[in-house]
């Protein structure tokens, strides 16, 4: 991936080595209440089932420790290669999506922000850990990343490479746009409502599948605006799209397959997706809503 050539995001806040973990007593695997309840929050707000979360959280945690205030933020451009990735990756979805959401949808677009941090960090969802994953707050409109995920999916996933790395950013400023599109609050509204929590799961697949097809088009409008794609970064976000799908972590951790405990769509789904909108370059191809079966 030519990620050089792209400006740099100044939407970046860095807190990674801010902050101290202090050990907590009680709660499931050493986990406090306090931060049960906060996953379990995070989990219903972005759509994700609570029990990854907190048994995520537990693994990680080896035994449990909460996130304590107390952490330095420095805005602008860190200076260290993860930083300027990370700050070039968003600074080019900047650039698409400014132009690309109101030409395609007549909504303008308002730039998110971005959190670097290490290990964890307050979000206008509850405290971020690492074990959560990157994820996108629509609270504050903040992504928050501990790039420490990057090498898991190199290391855990065997999904490596920069246009992988830079497919799960673009993932998640696809929530933005969902956002912004005014999708994510009826969606939430409409999990509240839910008969059930098979029900509400669905309607997470399908916003977690049109991200995807979202980070698709910001592809494709990359790679025709700034030639940013080289051989084998297409092969390489699809590998990263089928490591992350549920069915495959699902068949990893518990050795059998539940879909309707899916929150983020199958390996074939989400590779399915983001071949759409990277095919079509269109917003409008990435309605999942619509499709009869994601």
């Amino acid at each position: 991936m030519r990620w050089d050539q792209f400006r740099r995001s100044g939407n970046i806040e860095d807190r990674r080595g801010g902050g101290f973990r202090m050990p907590t007593g009680g709660g499931r695997g050493g986990l406090g209440i306090g931060a049960l309840m906060i996953l379990g929050i995070v989990g219903w707000a972005l759509g994700v089932d609570p029990r990854i979360l907190i048994s995520g959280a537990e693994m990680l945690s080896g035994g449990g420790s909460e996130y304590v205030a107390g952490e330095q933020s420095s805005p602008g451009t860190p200076a260290d290669r993860d930083g300027q990735f990370v700050a070039a990756v968003l600074g080019n979805t900047e650039d698409v999506w400014g132009k690309v959401l109101p030409q395609q949808t007549g909504t303008a677009y308002s730039e998110p922000g971005l959190v670097m941090y290490t290990g964890g960090t307050r979000s206008g969802c509850g405290a971020a850990q690492s074990a959560m994953g990157p994820f996108y707050c629509p609270l504050d409109r903040k992504v928050y990343l501990d790039v420490d995920f990057f090498e898991e999916m190199r290391n855990r996933f065997r999904a490596g490479g920069d246009f992988a790395y830079a497919y799960v950013i673009a993932h998640e400023v696809g929530h933005h746009v969902e956002n912004l599109l005014g999708i994510l609050p009826k969606v939430q509204q409409a999990q509240r409502q839910a008969g059930s929590q098979a029900e509400a799961n669905r309607l997470s697949v399908r916003v977690e599948l049109m991200a995807d097809c979202l980070a698709g088009v910001w592809a494709y409008h990359s790679n025709t605006g700034w030639n940013a794609l080289e051989p084998g970064d297409i092969e390489a976000a699809l590998n990263a799209a089928s490591a992350i799908g549920d069915d495959r972590l699902q068949q990893a951790a518990q050795g059998r397959v539940v879909p309707d405990s899916f929150t983020h769509g199958s390996s074939a789904q989400r590779m399915r997706w983001f071949t759409r909108g990277f095919q079509s370059g269109k917003v409008a191809a990435c309605d999942t809503f619509a499709a009869q079966q994601p």
